[in-house]
Formats: structure tokens, sequence, C-alpha cells
């Protein structure tokens, strides 16, 4: 068995993805480039069901399935989907209630909405399945897209070369569909690479099936360490391939970076969530989707902190220059924006938790013109997520814009925070009780486990806590060296007459402004470093005003002379206090034994380069969402995914990159290789 390279390859540019050029027979597609079908004219769905759910023995693994976790499969090449739902239909069948599968597949060029919508109308028994998935299906954007098909059911549709992308995969598959077209017809997938990194990325025990015999992926499976053997295959194909793999070779991707290395799973049937703001109402709602009894305990009320708004809005600012920061932001939007769209229909409100209606970000001056041009040269993403803006900036806004250039993020909008943290705690396996906790001490047993001890002298046992409580969330032990910033921020409030010209987009440059709720424009928010304090002030009244007036003056001056009294004392308004990390990335993940580091990672003070093979200590079932600053929104609810698939042992939602960029134990390590 080969040994493949011991790190995850640097991700990818972001950028859009070509779609594929189709020539179609009624509802078949036939890729131009590859010369191939997606699937057989004979009947697409039986081969899918012989081939893939058949070889795989998937009805009555999925009969027998009794884990905590979810079921993991994994396939090379999406195309039309029709694979997946066919595994999805065959869990509905076979699987017990409480089963819960997770798909996963790549795919390098993605068909459009439209494309997808007309091959699947080929299959009317699997309509119900074929409707979900493309009303969320995703732009052609490299990375993962997570989409929460049902209460049950996730698929992460990872875009980008197939290799490239389970290279960059952190979690395991119980079962694969190799697949894609043929390997005369796209010899490039087939290669020892791709065997290599299934076999990297298998549980113990994870088969395969595939519709080839070809002797390239024979040779390639074997070298890989699979075992395979020739069954009969479907229609006029008289052969097909088999197998499975006993033992995975190990994952050696963080032998770089051991301290990142995850934590062992153990289950965790109930989890204590401290705070029920966004952070935690979030990681709740993830943790109660897949069976987890959750206690959540808060001090005031949901959404009684930062994320208290009547309004906040959910955009990004984008680096100019792709990092990781950049890369988990767009990542967190999209997946907000497709989570608060479920939520929002499921939960028909007025006004409603959520109004996808745009963000126009402005430049208001040279040098910000100068960096979006720049931005947009640098990541040719897709109009529907982000594109420059010149003169028709006033139409798109529903407001004079006096600026001549600005951002359209198509798929941004605003929320109503508090009310997002209320409907997600509104589930029969989350309870929320009101209280302060004071210390979380571990306790001794079979397998790790905590109390959680409250002001008031109760105390909770819980298998798994997670901390967050923003800019309180290092005033525990275990947190204490998590450098985090207290950041005050206050949001203005004026009350319309009724007719006033308003927004129809979040309008945003040094601050933001929303369209009206109910009459009520919401604006700010002033951005006050080191400032714990929570009380409304007139100065930061009057420094909205000014941003406001910047970004708008023209309607500003409209609204003034129409007799709107735009002056601190005539405006209402709140303020709390948000926590930011150093490097502005949230923390979420496991929290790390800061005294463990610090010994076992000394030696990084002298030199750099000499890395311990120790793998990280963390504290047994703890973790931590916070320092997501004013930009919750966007960050929270991924986060809380992140947190979830790790703490019940599912594929995670970014790629690994990004899992560490967003790991608790960062700074510990920065600030070891700063001493030297």
């Amino acid at each position: 068995m080969t040994q493949r390279s011991t790190q995850a390859p640097p991700l990818p540019p972001l950028a859009a993805l070509s779609a594929p050029q189709l020539t179609w027979n009624d509802t078949s597609p036939h890729s131009d480039a590859f010369d191939d079908v997606y699937f057989s004219r004979e009947d697409g769905r039986a081969e899918t069901e012989h081939v893939f759910l058949g070889a795989n023995r998937l009805p009555e693994r999925f009969a027998a399935w009794q884990a905590s976790r979810a079921f993991v499969i994994g396939e090379t090449g999406f195309g039309t989907g029709l694979n997946m739902l066919c595994a999805w239909a065959c869990f509905e069948q076979h699987a017990p209630e409480g089963a819960r599968l997770h798909l996963l597949s790549t795919e390098k060029f993605p068909l459009s909405r439209e494309a997808l919508t007309r091959a699947l109308s080929a299959w009317p028994s699997l309509a119900s399945y074929s409707q979900a998935l493309c009303a969320l299906w995703p732009d052609a954007v490299s990375g993962i897209h997570r989409l929460h098909l049902s209460e049950r059911v996730t698929l992460d549709l990872h875009f980008g070369d197939t290799t490239e992308r389970l290279d960059l995969l952190d979690g395991q598959v119980d079962a694969w569909f190799l697949d894609g077209f043929a390997p005369s017809k796209n010899p490039d997938m087939w290669q020892p690479a791709l065997f290599e990194a299934m076999a990297a990325r298998s549980r113990p025990g994870a088969t395969f099936a595939t519709f080839t015999c070809a002797g390239i992926v024979k040779r390639g499976l074997k070298a890989a360490g699979f075992h395979w053997k020739k069954v009969p295959g479907f229609g006029r194909k008289r052969e097909m391939l088999a197998g499975g793999i006993d033992t995975p070779p190990s994952d050696s991707r963080r032998s770089v970076t051991p301290w990142f290395t995850p934590p062992a799973h153990h289950d965790s049937p109930h989890v204590v969530v401290i705070g029920a703001g966004l952070a935690g109402s979030s990681v709740a709602a993830a943790l109660a989707k897949r069976g987890k009894r959750v206690t959540v305990i808060e001090r005031e009320a949901p959404g009684a902190g930062g994320s208290g708004n009547r309004q906040g809005a959910l955009y990004v600012k984008l680096a100019v220059d792709t990092n990781l920061q950049s890369r988990f932001y767009l990542a967190g939007l999209l997946y907000s924006q497709r989570r608060f769209e479920q939520l929002a229909a499921a939960h028909p409100q007025e006004p409603p938790l959520w109004r996808s209606c745009g963000v126009v970000q402005l430049a208001l001056s040279d040098k910000e013109a100068t960096r979006q041009q720049r931005f947009m040269a640098h990541h040719p993403l897709p109009a529907s997520v982000v594109a420059s803006r010149t003169d028709t900036l006033s139409e798109l806004a529903g407001v004079a814009v006096s600026a001549s250039q600005g951002l359209y993020y198509p798929q941004a909008g605003w929320a109503q925070p508090k009310r997002l943290c209320e409907q997600w705690l509104q589930h029969d396996r989350i309870t929320v009780q009101q209280g302060e906790v004071t210390e979380l001490t571990q306790t001794a047993g079979h397998a790790p486990s905590w109390q959680v001890t409250l002001a008031n002298g109760e105390r909770l046992q819980a298998d798994h806590v997670v901390i967050a409580t923003a800019s309180l969330a290092n005033r525990f032990a275990q947190t204490a060296e998590l450098p985090l910033q207290q950041v005050r921020g206050q949001v203005s409030e004026l009350t319309l007459p009724e007719g006033t010209q308003t927004p129809d987009k979040v309008v945003c440059a040094g601050g933001y402004v929303s369209p009206p709720i109910e009459n009520v424009l919401s604006f700010g928010a002033s951005f006050v470093p080191n400032d714990a304090t929570n009380h409304v002030i007139d100065e930061e009244h009057q420094r909205n005003i000014d941003e406001l007036r910047q970004a708008l003056p023209a309607w500003v001056a409209a609204l003034e002379a129409s007799g709107v009294a735009l002056r601190p004392e005539a405006l209402e308004g709140r303020a709390a206090v948000r926590a930011a990390s150093p490097d502005k990335t949230p923390y979420a993940g496991p929290v790390p034994n800061a005294a463990a580091w610090q010994r076992d990672y000394a030696v990084l003070r002298k030199d750099a380069s000499k890395v311990p093979s120790t793998p990280g200590e963390h504290y047994p079932g703890l973790w931590i969402s916070t320092a997501h600053g004013s930009r919750g929104l966007a960050s929270a609810p991924l986060c809380a995914e992140v947190i979830a698939s790790r703490l019940c042992d599912e594929p995670l939602p970014i790629e690994q990159p990004l899992v560490d960029h967003l790991h608790p134990g960062r700074r510990l390590i920065s600030a070891l290789v700063r001493a030297q």
C-alpha cells in the first residue's frame, strides 16, 4: 500500500466553477466534454440500485444501523444527484426511526439548478427528494456546501476536483460510490491519487462499489489497500467491482501541526450549552437535530446580549487576497442564507425572521474603490454571490446613492437575531434554564463527563459542555488563557413616518442601515474596543448618524427636509458587548489544555521548525464557540455545525485547513512562536 503526502493541499482559488456543456435527449443529459451519459438510458434508477446500493449492501446495513452517529456515504462525481437521492430513498425505507444519514459528494462541473431539475424530472418516484435538493441547490463556488435535506439527512457538496476535495475532507466514510464518467472518457480522475485519497478517508471496514472493471481501477484500488471482487454488472455490463478496506491508513495530515489533532470521540447523550445567543442557540439546535438532549443555561434570556438587536445584517467583507478568514466567512454567509431560508419557510411570520433582500457595500473613497476592483479581479465568483455595480446603485439600493461604485451580495440580507435564537431553541430535545454558571469541574468515570455548578448552588451533570458566552467565555479556569477582546456596539433606531422612502437593500460602508421593520429604521453600529458598558449614549447615536450621513448624504438630506428629526435625542437604541479574537476569526472547537500545550510545545519558543509529535491535549468533552464579533449571523451557524459534527463524529462542513483556522488553541501556538 502506498503512503500519501502527510499534509492537506493548499486550498484552491476561490472562484466559480464551470458548468458542463450538455446535449439533451429529452430529460437525459449527455456531457459534450466527456462524450458520456450521466445515467443509463435503460433505467438509471435501477442501475444505481444495483451498482451502488446493492453492491454496498445498503438496505441491510441501513436496517441494522444502531450507532448514534450518522451513516456516511461518499461519492466521486455528483452529476445529477441520482445516486444520492436513491440512497436517501433507500435509507427512508429501511433505516430505524432514530438513524441518520450523511451524504457527501464531489463535483468539478456542477449542473445549473435548471439542468438539475430537468434531469431529475425523469424520475417522478423521486420527486419529493429531488424537489428538496433543487430548492437548496447552491451556486457553483469551489468549497463545501452543506445542505440539510431533512431532519435526519445531510448532504455535503464538495465542489472542485475530486482528489483535491477528498484530500481536504475532515471526516470518514462508511460506503463509497465510485462513480464519474468512465475511465476511458475521464482518465484524469481515475488515477492512483484518487484511490489513495478514498482509502485515507475511509473508516475501518468501509465498502465501495463501481460500475467499471477497468484495469487502472483494479490496480489503483489494490495499491491503496482495498480488496475487490468482480460481481454481476447491470444490464449489458457483464461485470463490475465491489469490495472494501479493512485497515485504512492513519490520517497523518496534522503531523506538522499536531496540536490540532482532534480529541478522541466519546458518546454524548446529554450536552449542556452555556449561553443562549446566536452562538449557543445555533449549537443547541444543531445538536438537538442530531438526537442529543440539550440543556441551555442562560443567565438572562435568549438573545439578551449582542444577539438581542431588533435587526442584524448578514453580510461579510472579504479580503482582496484570498485567505482562510475570507474563505470561512464566505462559506458562513452562504450556509447561513440557506439555513435562514429554511427556518423562515418553516415558520412563516410577519415580520419575517429573515429577508434575503441583498446587501450593497459602497466604496466611499478611492482607496476602497480600488480595493473592491482588486477583489473582483482576484475572485471570479458568480454574480449571484457577489458582483461589482456602478451606475445602477441608486436603483439597486432604492434610495439616492452618491457613491459611484459598490459590491452587491444578492444572497445577503437582514435577520432578527433574537427571534432566530428563540426559534432555534423551540425543539423538544432542548431545555432552557435560567442561571449563571460559575464553575466547570471534570468528573471521573468510565467516560469523561462534567459537573456544571450554578450561582445558586445547583449542579448539573453533562457528557459534554459547550461554552458560548461571548466576551465572558474566558472566565472559566479551563478557558482563562483564551485571548478575548470586549467590544461595545450601539445600534440606533428611528421611527419613520408612513410613506417615507427607505432602502430596499441593506446598505453598508463604515456602518450599515437596513430596510425598516414596521417603520423602525435600524442603523449603526458603533465599534468601541475594550469597553464593556451597555448603556445607550448620545455620543454613539451621533457617531451612527454621521456614518449614515456619509454613506447616503442625499437620502439623509431628503429625510431631514421632510421633517424627520435625525438627532440623538430623537433616537432609540440598544448597546451590547461583543467578543472578538486578536485575529478577528471566531473560536470554534475543542478547548485546549493551555498548561499542557505550553509544556508540550515549549520548544517552539526557541525553534518553530522543531515540531514535537505530541498530539494536542484537550479537555475531554469541553467545547467553545465565541469571538463572533459583529458578524455572528455569518459565523455562528456554521461554527455550530463544526462543533456538532466533531462532537457527533461526522464529516465536517469546512475543509481541514479551515477547521484548524478556527481552533481555539491557535493563539497559544502563535504566542509560543512569537516568543522566539
